[in-house]
């Protein structure tokens, strides 16, 4: 069955879209096909009647991958074929709906998450674009804490790639169900049975595979459905709108029932109806099958996977149903669980009558609302004009006016519901994972995580009007991206800036420069290194000073002691109150991170140690909070220069695709470095290197690469712990700083 000219009716979307790219508000092009699922497709009508989409009918969904798995790439098709854009962007061109930061178009990578929606079979898709650079890893973690569902974009050829894992601990840290999409079938060396080995090995889940190819590598024309068994092909239409639905080849039909039995089977794993329906031998329809597959994949106990070549526009429409079909609608997930002022857990359904619950996920700056706020509605419903409490803060913010987001571009709406994703102007005080609810009805919600930074450069403005523009910069830089931190060295006069890694750091300096106009002299890129203790030490300090004709009294004992990698900075109170009264404890907390957060050695905050109050003594009216803080200070102090401190480094995880005949090099340089190689494995044409290395060694890296292997190799790397820094490097370190 040919799509072409199947179906004559206009199909007007469900709901409002963007007018933008079309002023004259008229029809798009015959060539153009929106969203209506595999069988048909309708011409696009910019006229359409507004009226809101049924929650049931809503998807919220992010596309995460590594780098330059095609996940951008994949996003402008979708927004071709559901009518949202007339014209495919591409990445490598700098055309990309998704990209529209200069950085973005410039260096042909993802560097900010941008949110759009579109519609596909009457359900509205809101869509988050995700970064694949480790370095904006912050992007992934905001995008998914709020998502309901995500597309795993993987390359057939490099498989299940470092960053791959990374999103998918981030999805599975927030119970983000999944579907796989093995993309590039067309590129030499595809292997996507390889990638769904991997996924089953590594990320220790249960992918059912609904596809199968038709043809590999420059042959691959489109895939055979197991749902369905029939065969897509795409053939003729440069676009890839118009495909057809035909019968499987005679000489494929053997191994698509094969694989069909399996999908069964595995499906049969974690389904009990279609694991009695297999039992018993009988027929189970396609009805079936994608019921049980939703289920399973709403559970989390199921991956379903489906394969492209985005790039060669074959294989979206088939992804586009699976997200409607197999992915979660806000209703389908639990309440969302927060807690009272009081402490109390509370939950907020998507549906029903429930009060406004949002979070607050992303912070952006535009040029004429100034800060646009991303929130995602988690319960009830707000208005342009309404009061909400931001519950972080206590403070009460009204919102100006609403918009749903195409990327960089806005329409504005009057009402954002449960379920939706929408951006807020007017709030001044709602700083990133704020929770903003109705008043009347307070609820916080849990938090997002921030990487760790592991890079830090200087910055001097280079004349007083930059340095005014400086400090007002900064302060918007670091409300939009709560993984960049800004300090103040008070001895140099120099300001600090920390990020996630080096391109990080890179792109914000050069937002400084055209974005805010900022004249600056900046360093060389450093490491952010830590500090840590090795062995367990008691400690105590009295505080004892006359002030006028009133003394400060505060005595503090206190232990501190290793503490496991990761876990931080950690503060236990174990006195009693005829030692120190409870309202002193959180002055003696504050004076020891205080304390250890400028470092014992050499000025790095000191982690992964736990602080133990254990006793002390106070007046009874010379006590107070500043004499206690203080005691404290120099008694965790006293404790850290006894507990024989040392220096930790941030260690990274690397993989470097070499071809073969290079890899002696690589591997010796990579040793020479400090390297550890973990494990070298072909993919395809290339071997990939895996290996740990402390980031303070790969500065440099990518030149040397260049030259090792004549300008064929490549690589990625992401923070994986913080490690404890040899003894003739740390010398070689705390001379260095002392001397500085």
């Amino acid at each position: 069955m040919s799509l072409s000219g199947s179906c004559q009716s206009t199909f007007q979307r469900p709901d409002h879209v963007s007018l933008d790219s079309n002023p004259d508000n008229g029809p798009l092009s015959a060539s153009t096909f929106v969203g209506i699922g595999i069988g048909c497709a309708l011409e696009s009508s910019r006229t359409v009647v507004i009226r809101p989409t049924p929650i049931d009918l809503t998807r919220n969904i992010g596309i995460m991958a590594h780098i330059d798995a095609g996940k951008t790439t994949t996003t402008e098709r979708i927004l071709f074929y559901t009518g949202v854009s007339r014209k495919m962007g591409e990445v490598d061109e700098g055309t990309a709906t998704m990209d529209w930061m200069e950085q973005e178009q410039e260096r042909g990578i993802t560097i900010t998450a941008a949110a759009t929606t579109c519609f596909w079979r009457a359900h509205r898709i809101n869509i988050i674009d995700t970064p694949g650079h480790v370095d904006f890893t912050m992007e992934v973690e905001r995008s998914l804490r709020v998502l309901d569902g995500a597309v795993a974009v993987f390359c057939a050829v490099a498989g299940f790639q470092p960053q791959s894992e990374t999103v998918w601990r981030q999805a599975e840290k927030y119970g983000v169900p999944r579907l796989a999409f093995i993309n590039k079938m067309d590129r030499t060396g595809a292997d996507p049975w390889r990638c769904v080995d991997q996924i089953r090995e590594r990320a220790k889940a249960h992918p059912i595979v609904t596809q199968i190819p038709l043809g590999m590598e420059d042959a691959f024309t489109g895939v055979i459905d197991l749902v369905t068994m029939k065969a897509f092909e795409w053939a003729g239409d440069v676009t890839g709108a118009l495909f057809n639905i035909v019968e499987i080849p005679a000489d494929l039909v053997s191994s698509a029932k094969k694989a069909r039995t399996v999908m069964v089977e595995a499906l049969g794993e974690v389904d009990d109806e279609i694991l009695a329906l297999y039992v018993e031998g009988a027929e189970i329809s396609q009805d079936r099958v994608r019921a049980a597959l939703r289920r399973a994949t709403i559970a989390g106990l199921a991956v379903p996977v489906l394969m492209g070549a985005a790039f060669r526009n074959r294989g979206v429409q088939p992804l586009l149903d699976a997200v409607v079909d197999y992915l979660p609608a806000p209703s389908d997930l639990p309440p969302v669980q927060g807690t009272s002022p009081e402490g109390e857990v509370i939950f907020r359904a998507a549906v029903g009558e429930q009060p406004f619950a949002a979070l607050a996920f992303k912070l952006m700056a535009d040029a004429y609302l100034g800060q646009l706020t991303y929130i995602r509605v988690y319960s009830g419903q707000v208005a342009a004009g309404d009061t909400l409490l931001n519950a972080n803060t206590g403070k009460r913010e009204r919102v100006a006016r609403l918009f749903r987001m195409f990327a960089n571009r806005r329409e504005e709406i009057k009402l954002a519901a449960s379920g939706d994703i929408a951006a807020i102007s007017g709030l001044r005080a709602t700083a990133t994972g704020a929770t903003l609810c109705d008043p009347a009805s307070p609820i916080k919600l849990a938090l997002i995580d921030v990487p760790t930074p592991a890079v830090r450069l200087t910055i001097e403005p280079k004349n007083q009007v930059s340095a005014d523009k400086l400090v007002d910069a900064l302060r918007r830089l670091a409300l939009e991206d709560p993984s960049f931190e800004v300090s103040y060295d008070s001895e140099t006069g120099q300001t600090i800036l920390a990020g996630v890694g080096e391109l990080h750091l890179e792109i914000l300096v050069d937002r400084l420069v055209r974005e805010f106009g900022v004249e600056a002299r900046v360093g060389r890129p450093q490491v952010a290194y830590r500090e840590t203790v090795t062995r367990t030490f008691d400690a105590e300090s009295r505080h004892d000073v006359q002030v006028g004709m009133r003394g400060q009294f505060a005595h503090v004992v206190l232990r501190i002691e290793p503490a496991a990698v990761g876990t931080g900075l950690s503060f236990i109170d174990r006195s009693t109150e005829l030692q120190i009264p409870r309202a002193f404890v959180p002055a003696i907390e504050r004076g020891v991170r205080n304390c250890l957060g400028s470092g014992i050695l050499c000025g790095y905050p000191v982690t992964d140690v736990t602080v133990t109050v254990s006793g002390g003594s106070f007046h009874p009216v010379d006590s107070s909070e500043q004499a206690f803080e203080i005691a404290a200070s120099q008694a965790a102090s006293a404790a850290g220069r006894g507990a024989t401190p040392a220096l930790l480094e941030p260690v990274m995880t690397l993989e470097v695709m070499v071809p073969t005949e290079f890899t002696g090099e690589i591997t010796g340089n990579l040793m020479s470095r400090r390297g550890r190689v973990l494990a070298i494995e072909a993919r395809g044409t290339v071997q990939a290197l895996s290996a740990e290395i402390p980031l303070a060694n790969m500065f440099g890296y990518a030149t040397d690469l260049r030259s090792l292997s004549q300008g064929r190799a490549t690589f990625t790397m992401q923070f994986s712990h913080y490690g404890p820094v040899p003894s003739h490097v740390s010398q070689s370190i705390l001379e260095r700083v002392r001397g500085a």
